[in-house]
Order: structure tokens, then sequence, then C-alpha cells
């Protein structure tokens, strides 16, 4: 399973369409473990794109702190499930807490 996080600044990007990296981060579905982090430089925003780009990586999941209605369906389209309103500034502990069952989420942040 691929996890896909926005990153700004070094923590999880409250705006998914702004953020400077991903980090894309590898889990053994069976150990629940992180096997593999990567952080990777996005292709230029535009509508559509990231979506597309994140499906081709492989990811299975984005978590993010805010994400547009619109950005969630094309997520959907592509068969990456979309969690918004996560706080927290390591993404590896959202990762972690996802698999546990225990990801605190807020309220969208985003709302176009």
């Amino acid at each position: 399973m691929r996890y896909a996080l926005p990153i700004s600044d070094g923590r999880v990007s409250p705006h998914f369409g702004h953020c400077e990296q991903f980090a894309l981060i590898d889990v053994d579905e069976a150990t629940r473990k992180i096997v593999t982090k990567e952080l990777v430089i996005p292709p230029d925003h535009q509508p559509g794109v990231f979506p597309a780009w994140l499906a081709e990586e492989g990811a299975n999941i984005i978590i993010a702190g805010g994400m547009g209605i619109r950005a969630q369906n094309l997520f959907s389209e592509n068969r990456i499930e979309v969690i918004v309103g996560a706080v927290g500034d390591d993404p590896e502990v959202l990762v972690l807490a996802h698999l546990d069952g225990t990801l605190a989420t807020g309220d969208n942040v985003c709302d176009h």
C-alpha cells in the first residue's frame, strides 16, 4: 500500500495543491509497518495533474489537511482514497495513525 502526503517546509501541507514535495510512503499491509519513504517533487500544479501523477506513482491513499471537492473527485476517479482534515506535521506519524485506526481529522481546511 502506498500513501501520498503533501509536504511544505518539511511538514504536512494544509493545502495539497501548494506543496513543495510529496512524501510517498510504502507500507507492508501484513505487518502494518513502513517499508520505504521518499520525498518527490511533483509536476507543476494544474487542475487534475496531481491525481493522475500520483496514480502513476502507485499511490492508493492521500492524506491531506485540505483539498477542494473537485480534486477529491479526481483522486477518487484515479482510485485513490482521500483523507482530508489531517492534523500533524510528521507524515510517518499520520500514516501509522491511519493504519492503527487512530488518525485524528478535523475540518477540511480547503473551501474550493
